[in-house]
This record gives C-alpha cells, sequence and structure tokens, in this order.
C-alpha cells in the first residue's frame, strides 16, 4: 500500500502539482485500471478550515484501506483521489468539474462547509455521479437532487438540539445570536436555533453577525452583553469561535457560549484557551461512547495517526463506508455493473452511467447501517436520520453531556 501526498495550487493539471491521495496505487492517468473502483473525493487541506479536511481526509483513508485489505468489493480494489479545495466554494466546483470529466470517478465524498457542498453538487448531480457529503448540514445540499447524500445530521435538527438543550437542560429563557453572515452553515443554524427557541417559549434578545475571517468582535459582543442574554448562541468554524469566546471574556461576559459541529477541531483550544469555560456544542459523536465500534475505530485512528479523532474524522470514516455498502449491494445484485465502473472511464460511456444510477437507487435504500456516528438509515430526502450529542468544552477536552434523539 503506497500514500502520495502532494501540494496543491488549483484544479488543473493535477500530475504537476494538485493535492492528490491515491490509495491502493498511485500514478499519473486516468481512471486506472480494471481491477480498480477510483472515487473522488474534495475538501480543504489548506485554508482557514484545513482541521476539518486533514480529519475527514484521515477517515476516508482509513476506511479504504480496511476495505482493501479485506479483499476490497467483488475482488476490485478502491482507489480515492483526493483533490484540495483549499476550502473555497470556487476551487470546490473547479476540482469536482476535474474529478468528474478528467479522471472519470464513479462516486465523490466530500464537502464539509455546507456552502463548498453547495457550490459542489449541481455538478455531480447534472453529470449523474453520486456525491457524499461527509458532514455538510445546510438542508439545502441534499436539495440539489437526487445524486447528492450526506451521512451526518442537517441543521434543522441540530439548532432544535441546541436549544431544546439551552431552554430544558440549563433553563435559558433569553438568548443572544451571532452568526456568520458568508456561511450558509451559519446562517441557517442561527435561524433554525430560534425557530425552535422560541416555540419553546424562549426570547431572542438581540441578532448580531459577523463575517468569516473576522478577527475583531467585540462591538458585537458589546451590543449583545447590553441586551442581558442568559446565553449567547454562536453558530460558527472553530477559528473565529476561538477568538469570540476570548473576546466575549475580556467584556466581562460569562454566560454559556453555545454553538454547533463547526466548533470541533484541536485548534479550538489553542485559540480560545481557558475562555472556553461553561461552552457547550452539538456534535456527531463523543469518544466517550463505549460502543464496541466507537472504540475500536478510536484505537484504530489513534494507533495510525497519533492523535484522538474528531467527529469529522469519524464522519469521513463513515461516509467511505457508506459509500462501500452500496458499492457491495451492486455488486451483489447485479456483477455486471458494478463491473461497469471499475477501469478508465471512457466519454458517453451509457452503461457506466446506468451503473452509477443503480449506486444511486442503493445508496438510498440503505437503512440500519452500523457508522462510528452512529446507526445510518437515509430518509426519503438522502439525509441521515441520527442522534446528537452535546459536548461541554472543558480544559482537558470535550465531556459528554446529554444525547438527544432524532
Amino acid at each position: 500500500m503506497r500514500f502520495l501526498i502532494q501540494p496543491t495550487v488549483g484544479g488543473a493539471g493535477w500530475c504537476a502539482g494538485v493535492a492528490l491521495l491515491f490509495v491502493a496505487v498511485a500514478g499519473c492517468g486516468g481512471g486506472g485500471n480494471a481491477e480498480e473502483v477510483l472515487i473522488g473525493g474534495y475538501m480543504g487541506l489548506t485554508g482557514d478550515v484545513a482541521t476539518f479536511g486533514e480529519a475527514t481526509q484521515n477517515g476516508i483513508v482509513m476506511a479504504i484501506d480496511e476495505i482493501n485489505a479485506a479483499g476490497g468489493i467483488g475482488g476490485k480494489k478502491l482507489r480515492v483521489r483526493i483533490e484540495d479545495d483549499q476550502g473555497r466554494s470556487e476551487e470546490a466546483a473547479t476540482v469536482v468539474r476535474k474529478l468528474i470529466s478528467q479522471d472519470g470517478v464513479i462516486a465523490v465524498l466530500g464537502d464539509i462547509p455546507s456552502s463548498n457542498s453547495l457550490a459542489a453538487a449541481p455538478i455531480c448531480q447534472a453529470a449523474g455521479v453520486p456525491m457524499i457529503t461527509p458532514s455538510s448540514t445546510n438542508p439545502k445540499v441534499t436539495q440539489t437532487g437526487d445524486y447528492i447524500f450526506r451521512v451526518c445530521f442537517i441543521d434543522d435538527f441540530q439548532g432544535t438540539v441546541m436549544a431544546k438543550f439551552a431552554y430544558e437542560h440549563k433553563n435559558i429563557r433569553k438568548a443572544a445570536i451571532l452568526r456568520d453572515v458568508r456561511s450558509d452553515y451559519s446562517v441557517g443554524l442561527a435561524d433554525y436555533f430560534i425557530s425552535t427557541f422560541t416555540k419553546l417559549g424562549g426570547t431572542i434578545v438581540a441578532d448580531q453577525s459577523y463575517s468569516r475571517g473576522d478577527t475583531e468582535f467585540r462591538p458585537q459582543l458589546t451590543s449583545l452583553k447590553g441586551a442581558k442574554p442568559e446565553a449567547i448562541f454562536v453558530p460558527g468554524y472553530y477559528n473565529d469561535v476561538g477568538l469570540i469566546v476570548r473576546q466575549a471574556r475580556e467584556l466581562g461576559i460569562e454566560e454559556p457560549l453555545l454553538g454547533g459541529d463547526g466548533w470541533d477541531s484541536p485548534e479550538l483550544f489553542a485559540l480560545g484557551q481557558e475562555s472556553l469555560r461553561n461552552t457547550y456544542f452539538s456534535n456527531h459523536y463523543s469518544t466517550e461512547d463505549q460502543s464496541p465500534a466507537v472504540q475500536r475505530f478510536l484505537q484504530a485512528y489513534k494507533a495510525r495517526f497519533n492523535a484522538v479523532p474528531d467527529a469529522l474524522a469519524a464522519l469521513g470514516y463513515d461516509a467511505a463506508q457508506f459509500l462501500a455498502a452500496g458499492l457491495r449491494r451492486l455488486h451483489e445484485e447485479d456483477a455486471a455493473a458494478f463491473t461497469k465502473l471499475a477501469g478508465a472511464a471512457r466519454a458517453g460511456d451509457q452503461g457506466r452511467a446506468q451503473a452509477r444510477a443503480k449506486l444511486r437507487d442503493l445508496l438510498a435504500g440503505i437503512r440500519g447501517l452500523e457508522g462510528v456516528t452512529g446507526s445510518i438509515s437515509v430518509d426519503e430526502n438522502r439525509n441521515a436520520v441520527k442522534p446528537a450529542v452535546v459536548l461541554a468544552v472543558k480544559s482537558s477536552g470535550y465531556e459528554y453531556v446529554t444525547t438527544i434523539e432524532p
């Protein structure tokens, strides 16, 4: 088994410099040989949310390696080619077009930020190539079309989780919002939180905004402090949240700060430090879960990467296993169609297009697939139906607080 990872700068000329990760066999050329099934991946391995992409890539690689070590699927090995979209939606569209039109991938895994997935999903849908996002939670992603799937819960559920946690578990009646107006994820999550919190009987006393990449949040936080909220909901990404919590504590805001799964990164601790006291966020799994699936994954990941896997790593692993489950079903039900997905892509190959359509239908029928982040069942909108956990941020890491079911 050999890996090749090269630094990237863009979506063209992949042999000369685009970030690639080849699992099983690496090389320059088209779709590979007849004994391999080529899968595409895209995520930000550089840029301001690079830890998301790195963790997701690690999870995908682990899953593919395990599948291949067990003999592959139908005697064929899986190979994944991962491109760096630098965390930018325009680059996500570029690299996905390349993966489909030049490399001939049979399916695509990615991305993490919902804005990037929303840029790439229409390309996959138009080409008839299944796309599985590990962790884009905005509902609009799968609304793009019937070739688009996800293995994570969606923002209406995640917003509900944190609103119920605030109202029922923390007895909060007045909340404020600080959202990233440049992020589909942040805006959507804030709206769903507000909807549920007010229906429960709570009041939103202030709603402020910032733009991703800002470093000065004191004006917004000062305004929020003046509204006297009992908690502030900050549905952003870890790189902004780390600065926000520090500036909030500097201004004397000691009320709980609440967030979503975008908080989950080791970098959060480096940025927020001791200011992270009294903060909570929703997430996809807890490392304290003693289930065999979680503990096996934890030990294997630690042994390979010398790190504790965050939820992004677990979701990357589950996304690859979800695709593999569809491929296994395709091989079992129509071996000839499965065979058409192996080897080099050919322009206008109707048989391969039909095989991808069958794969799409089989993915849509998956129910009760046991993953690291829970049992995955796909609903009629190709969204995973699964529980969420709420974690408290402590100096030693995350501490499990509660589980909230769909």
